[in-house]
């Protein structure tokens, strides 16, 4: 399934938060004869913050290995776009960027279910890792040899 290999719902909440946040500063309200203008002077960039959380968003559907950092870019812009654009988008595409955000970084894929969840699979050992296990001494077979470099025999001692 697509949506469960990706973090699906963090990449969609990001990309409808930029939305209001790069609208509302170009945006005319009609309250009956009423016209409200919100265009504040960082209008710009207020587009550039919706336009990289849309691109952020679908980063997190494209690239999910860089969901940390997408998670943790739209943090900040969403923070930043408090202060450049209209608190936000009027709080609701810095709510929706958050809570998109959030999801990002906390996301994790899902694990395979080919066996029982109860019996802990051979690539799951903690030396598999990528830090090699601790090794045992090599142990010398009893051939009658001689004791090797370092090594005395019982009832000897070193001089």
């Amino acid at each position: 399934m697509w949506r469960g290999g990706r973090p699906f719902w963090a990449g969609l909440y990001t990309m409808l938060g930029g939305v209001p946040i790069m609208y509302f500063p170009y945006a005319n309200m009609q309250f009956g004869d009423l016209t409200i203008r919100m265009a504040t002077t960082a209008g710009a960039g207020s587009l550039v913050i919706g336009v990289l959380m849309i691109t952020l968003g679908l980063t997190m559907w494209f690239q999910p290995l860089t969901r940390v950092f997408a998670g943790v870019a739209t943090l900040v812009l969403a923070l930043v776009s408090l202060v450049v654009s209209n608190f936000g988008g009027l709080l609701v595409g810095f709510l929706l960027s958050v809570l998109g955000g959030g999801m990002s970084v906390s996301w994790a894929p899902a694990r395979p279910s080919e066996e029982p969840p109860g019996e802990p699979r051979e690539r799951d050992r903690p030396d598999d890792v990528g830090v090699p296990a601790p090794h045992a001494p090599a142990r010398r077979a009893e051939t009658g040899a001689g004791p090797a470099a370092g090594e005395h025999r019982e009832g000897e001692r070193a001089v």
